[in-house]
């Protein structure tokens, strides 16, 4: 969180001083005017630009959030590349006017008490303002570069705090800052971090559409930084530098820098002879009568920002279809249905079947999916947001348990740009990946009936050294099976049941499989003790070896399982929740990840079909997760999970939870959907 909130502190230290600063110079010189009747006025110009930031911060937010995905990349990729120019404008106009300011304002402030109220409070709202549009604006950019705007906002209001304290000793003279040091320093890193700003904003048009080299990589770390690391994090967060960048944001970050930051140090060194004060004298102008309660301006304007952003907000958003009601049944499914106006549109699902269903608004050539609603009871009624462009949309309904009804096509007329949509897979797509996978399996358990029978052999032989050694070998073994376990039935637990949940845990007679013999092994019991286990273990993987040519392997399991399989090792192996002695569970996670990449080669057409950008990730998260399980592997042992120091056991964690966020689409991308 405070990595992300560095930026945004530096920039709201940064401009509330100078908004602070202006708004003291103010104070004091009507103060020392004897004008303190027309502080009112730049109170409320102060007020003013404060609405007027919030709301155009409220706007910003707002409004892209009623874009679609590719439009709210190039939204925001083009507010970054301004908001850089404003924050380099304003550590260039800082440095530059730093010793000159306050003369300047006392100037204005002179002119203002001669043309009456409506000027001062101009001058202050002017003043005021751009500081806090710059604020909006930057804010809002490095909250969106952050994914969150949790970290960005505490260190905006932190920044904020600080400068108004500063001020507030500056005004009354118990402290002093040399101000030109002070925003010469400052814009040096602003500076840097407005080039990373720069970088992400090139990045968000190029995903954007409007920019080439979205795939054009300058350099990919990912296999080698951990992107989970406290360093790695602080480093994106701050300078937003990533350990993937194309080449359009190496240049657009290395010829900002290039330009920008030696103008700025080398103005920072000329020597401006300091202005001679102004010594006009001010008196205080007769008050206009007042013919409005006093509450009135301040009140308005407050209120005309706000209802302005307001109705921009509103006319920005897309007219949803809400008052259209679309029907989900056997019998009536699409019914209400007509065409709808392009552009993001919110469609209301009402199921007047008797059946759970679920929907699909389609493209009835393809069968495409755009959007979808799963587990509509009867009788109940669910929005289903989708983005519409011209084309043909049909809606599908799949009541549970009976076939699927497609409703008549509806054309829409017009553009609205490209629409995203998945075309489903069926399970002849899968058949042959499902068949390249049971041959896998197939012969992993053929070896693992020969590993067994040895392992069997050791104890029986009260070779029991040699037996944790070969324990381990058929263990990795069975390990690397995991898309299968689901079609093992009764086997699984005879072979690599767990004492958890036992009555008595590792003493229960049902506690059996390789856990069972791995709590022997490694404490001391006798062969004597363990020869039974092992036999069972061999015979319930011969049983197994059998059995499984018969059974029955859903082809939808696959794309699930190429998630769960980490999933499952991060929550038990990752945190030694299984180990019984053997320290072996980096050993396992090694083998689990190396049967989700079997799972992810024959699955790799149908992926690299529907989303060709997503395995180059997925691959380089592997690599990077393989690289750390490689370093806790020395001179022939593995490193138990209890001894990992904290950094690395922070490493596996993050590089898991990476790849596994990575693998999170799969199963969406892949599912079955059942056809009319």
């Amino acid at each position: 969180m405070w990595d992300d909130a560095f930026p945004s502190f530096l920039i709201g230290l940064r401009e509330g001083l100078e908004a602070g600063l202006i708004v003291s110079i103010l104070v004091a010189t009507l103060v020392r005017a004897d004008a303190k009747s027309r502080l009112p006025q730049v109170w409320t110009g102060v007020l003013a630009a404060i609405a007027l930031a919030l709301s155009f911060g409220a706007v910003l937010t707002f409004t892209a959030a009623n874009l679609s995905a590719t439009a709210q990349e190039a939204f925001g990729g083009v507010l970054s590349v301004i908001a850089v120019a404003f924050v380099t404008a304003m550590v260039f106009w800082m440095r530059r006017s730093a010793r000159t300011f306050s003369g300047e304002i006392r100037e204005k402030v002179t002119g203002a008490l001669g043309m009456g109220a409506g000027v001062l409070m101009l001058t202050s709202f002017l003043a005021v303002g751009r500081e806090g549009l710059e604020t909006a604006l930057f804010l809002w950019t490095t909250a969106r570069a952050a994914g969150e705007s949790a970290g960005p906002l505490a260190g905006a209001g932190i920044g904020l705090v600080l400068a108004a304290a500063l001020c507030w000793g500056l005004y009354r003279r118990v402290l002093r800052i040399n101000l030109t040091k002070f925003f010469t320093a400052t814009g040096v890193v602003l500076i840097v971090i407005a080039a990373g700003v720069l970088g992400y904003g090139l990045r968000d048009l190029q995903e954007g559409g409007i920019l080439p080299g979205l795939t054009v990589y300058a350099f990919d770390l990912s296999g080698s930084v951990d992107a989970g690391s406290w360093y790695s994090t602080l480093i994106q967060g701050v300078f937003n530098l990533m350990p993937t960048m194309t080449w359009l944001q190496v240049v657009g970050y290395g010829a900002y820098l290039a330009v920008v930051m030696p103008l700025f140090v080398r103005g920072a060194k000329v020597k401006k002879p300091e202005p001679a004060p102004v010594t006009a004298e001010l008196s205080e102008s007769s008050p206009s009568p007042r013919c409005r309660p006093v509450w009135v301006v301040p009140v308005a304007v407050v209120a005309v920002p706000a209802v302005v952003a307001g109705l921009v907000v509103a006319f920005s958003r897309p007219k949803p279809a809400s008052s259209e009601t679309v029907a989900v049944s056997e019998t009536e499914c699409g019914k209400g249905f007509t065409a709808p106006d392009t552009g993001r549109q919110t469609f209301q699902m009402h199921n007047t079947g008797d059946k759970t269903a679920e929907v699909y608004l389609i493209d009835p050539a393809t069968s495409a999916v755009y959007g979808e609603v799963e587990g509509l009871a009867p009788g109940t009624t669910r929005d289903l947001v989708a983005t519409v462009a011209g084309g043909s949309y049909a809606w599908r309904c799949v009541p549970t348990g009976a076939k699927a009804v497609t409703s008549a096509t509806v054309h829409v007329s017009g553009g609205g740009g490209a629409v995203k949509a998945v075309v489903p897979v069926s399970e002849n797509d899968l058949a042959v990946p499902l068949k390249a996978y049971k041959v896998y399996v197939d012969q992993g358990l053929a070896t693992l009936v020969t590993q067994t029978r040895q392992l069997s052999a050791d104890i029986a032989g009260n070779h029991l050294a040699k037996a944790r050694t070969d324990w381990l070998t058929a263990h990795r073994t069975y390990s690397s099976l995991g898309a299968a376990y689901g079609t093992f039935e009764d086997f699984d637990q005879k072979i690599n049941g767990r004492a958890d949940g036992l009555a008595g845990g590792v003493r229960n007679k049902d506690f059996a499989g390789f856990h069972r013999i791995e709590y022997g092994l490694w404490h001391g019991q006798s062969a004597a003790e363990l020869k039974m286990p092992a036999q069972q273990l061999a015979l319930a993987v011969v049983g197994l070896k059998k059995a499984f040519p018969t059974q029955d392997f859903d082809p939808g399991d696959l794309p699930l399982r190429a998630h769960e399989i980490l999933e499952n090792a991060l929550q038990f192996e990752l945190t030694g929740d299984t180990d019984e002695g053997s320290g072996t569970n980096l050993a396992t996670v090694d083998s689990n990840l190396a049967g989700t990449r079997e799972l992810l080669t024959v699955l790799k057409p149908l992926l690299t079909k529907e989303s060709p950008k997503l395995l180059p990730g997925v691959d380089a998260d592997i690599a990077r997760l393989q690289k750390l399980l490689d370093s806790a592997y020395r001179s022939g042992s593995w490193t138990p999970v209890e001894q990992l120091d904290e950094t690395a056991k922070a490493r596996l964690d993050g590089a898991t939870g990476q790849l596994l966020e990575d693998l999170a689409p799969v199963p969406d991308l892949l599912e079955i959907r059942k056809s009319a």
